[in-house]
């Protein structure tokens, strides 16, 4: 069946392409839902001025959706849960949790069918993306560690705070000696006097 979208449809094409889909892919779900019309001759007329509507409503949709993308592309979300001695979780970690946490952090409302992972079943480290817009689709880093065991960071954020630890303990180091140096330096000044 071929069929004339009219809305961006995820993975399928954006709107005014005209694809070719299952029939009960388009009769049950395209159709129903207003997101596209049979090709026919009279469809195929006015292309252009659903791909310029489109076109105005997707730049609209991403500058307005943008903010949140920056946002959500470095976010790190930690979970604990059990797992057995091979790292296999009881239990799983779903988009539904992956939302909530989200919303916890960062106050965004999400729906779970935006988040684009499977179910997560072992310990780690997991890359989920989440659907904001066609064109906008941030990856987020998901943790998963072992209940009662200290959190783990990822790599990069490792590589990152490594260096500020080290300059925090040097700056310590400066500023002890420079309080030690003043304070000796007021003793030899009360026993000159």
């Amino acid at each position: 069946m071929k069929v004339l979208l009219l809305k961006d449809v995820y993975k399928l094409g954006h709107a005014g392409d005209v694809k070719k889909v299952a029939d009960g892919y388009g009769r049950n779900f395209l159709l129903p839902q207003g997101l596209a019309v049979l090709a026919t001759a009279g469809a195929l007329k006015t292309v252009e001025k659903i791909r310029e509507r489109a076109a105005v409503e997707r730049a609209k949709l991403n500058q307005e959706m943008s903010g949140v993308a920056e946002l959500l592309q470095d976010l790190e979300l930690q979970f604990f849960s059990k797992a057995g001695e091979t790292g296999k979780l009881y239990g799983s970690i779903t988009s539904q949790m992956i939302v909530d946490e989200i919303h916890n952090k960062l106050a965004i409302s999400l729906d779970r069918h935006q988040i684009e992972v499977a179910p997560i079943r072992t310990l780690g480290e997991h890359l989920a993306t989440v659907r904001l817009t066609v064109d906008l689709n941030p990856k987020i880093k998901v943790l998963v560690n072992r209940e009662g065991e200290a959190a783990k960071v990822s790599a990069r954020k490792q590589k990152v705070e490594e260096p500020i630890i080290e300059a925090a303990a040097v700056v310590e180091e400066t500023i002890t000696s420079a309080a030690e140096e003043t304070m000796a330096t007021e003793e030899t000044e009360e026993k000159a006097e």
